[in-house]
């Protein structure tokens, strides 16, 4: 039991880095507290796999340290090799030794630290069980599928009581009729252990980790609880991550004012806290309550032009072809960053504080009865909206083709930023 006493010392951290590597670009800090699963994500090439590199032994820091439950095992006068550490990796590829089977695959990393072959092969048996994979503990690794191998792996990744576990987009390979099992799997498996893991998946990052930073050109530029970081996303990236677009601006009395002139006006989800003129701010918007309204042929429209132009025209002269948002009977009162979308195109623009940003589509992607639209507004900010297939074949949609996005303000949420 841990001791609380006013002189006790706190415990360590079960893996702490804070490390530069000059060739890679890395200059990169993060905390695993013990029995917290910890998540990486960042677009390609940003160091997500360095960091793993780092904290597995395979890779020596330029300058800076790496920690495991207090003691230093890397630096640039110290290093721990990667087979003295008591930390294992999970990758896409299960890496079962081919010529030996299932419980001997398990048992191998036990008996590479020195435990008796006897008592080797029973760690190995419960591990097996522990995975649903008992039964296939005589079977060598071509005989198993995807699915029961990385099973296997796992096993034999916990067998030798790590001090952390590295998680590298383990699901990644797996088909998707698999991936869900493994998930759940690995969910009850590594609850209460030090974990790292890398992702893409959105789905890894609420079933697997507890905390996640966000990495970009080596650096960590957010970092926070889960909930908290994919509700309030500080850049574009984890944004996406979180089903949402982003759009920047500057405060600007009660709206944010982007750098292309469009006034975004929305709830504040810190009404007393940094909101004043001139701050940086940022606005979350869920693509399922943007509707896509067609612009007239040739022309891009202004509704919003800011302060110096024009008012936004009447409704009579909006424009009469739109698609509404992919689920046209969410309610209309207010909801959160990833909450229900309201109708845009069943009712006049004024009826209802609305954002109409005048934009052009960069790409659709459509999957199935639904349609991806990306489109960019006019200082080069993206923006995703979410609706029917036929609807995007009506308005005859394509990159290049100018619409007006149209957003309820109370489907918008907006943060300042400081």
């Amino acid at each position: 039991m841990a001791d609380h006493s006013p002189g006790a010392r706190p415990s360590p951290a079960a893996a702490e880095l804070d490390c530069r590597v000059t060739a890679r670009g890395i200059d990169l800090r993060l905390t695993v507290p013990a029995g917290r699963r910890l998540a990486i994500v960042g677009p390609n090439g940003a160091g997500k796999s360095t960091a793993l590199s780092l904290l597995a032994g395979h890779l020596r820091p330029d300058s800076g340290e790496v920690r495991l439950d207090g003691r230093v095992v890397s630096s640039p006068r110290t290093h721990v090799p990667a087979h003295r550490r008591r930390v294992v990796a999970l990758e896409q590829r299960p890496g079962l030794l081919p010529h030996i089977t299932a419980l001997e695959n398990v048992a191998y990393g036990p008996r590479a630290r020195g435990v008796r072959r006897r008592d080797a092969l029973a760690r190995a048996r419960t591990e097996l069980d522990a995975v649903g994979c008992a039964d296939l503990a005589g079977r060598r690794p071509h005989e198993l599928s995807g699915g029961q191998a990385q099973r296997v792996a796992l096993a034999r990744a916990l067998a030798v009581d790590p001090e952390l576990v590295l998680l590298d987009e383990p699901l990644a390979a797996l088909d998707v009729e698999v991936a869900p099992a493994i998930r759940r799997l690995l969910a009850d498996r590594i609850t209460g252990r030090a974990v790292v893991l890398v992702t893409h998946d959105p789905m890894d990052l609420w079933a697997l980790a507890d905390d996640v930073v966000v990495v970009h050109s080596g650096r960590a530029t957010q970092s926070g609880t889960v909930e908290g970081v994919l509700a309030r996303p500080a850049s574009d990236f984890a944004a996406r991550l979180a089903g949402v677009s982003l759009v920047e601006g500057i405060v600007d009395d009660d709206e944010v004012r982007t750098p292309g002139g469009d006034a975004v006006a929305g709830i504040r989800a810190d009404a007393a806290s940094g909101w004043r003129g001139g701050v940086r701010a940022v606005a979350t918007v869920d693509p399922r309550a943007v509707a896509v309204h067609a612009a007239p042929a040739g022309t891009r429209p202004v509704l919003n032009p800011g302060p110096a132009g024009p008012a936004a025209p009447p409704a009579s002269a909006a424009p009469t072809t739109s698609a509404a948002p992919a689920d046209p009977a969410g309610p209309a009162g207010p909801a959160g960053p990833l909450g229900p979308a309201s109708p845009a195109s069943a009712r006049s623009l004024a009826a209802s504080p609305r954002n109409a940003w005048p934009a052009r589509v960069v790409s659709l992607a459509p999957a199935g009865a639904l349609t991806r639209v990306t489109a960019e507004l006019r200082d080069g900010q993206r923006v995703d909206a979410e609706i029917t297939t036929r609807s995007a074949a009506e308005l005859a949609l394509a990159p290049g083709v100018p619409v007006t996005l149209v957003v309820k303000a109370t489907q918008v949420v907006l943060y300042p930023r400081g």
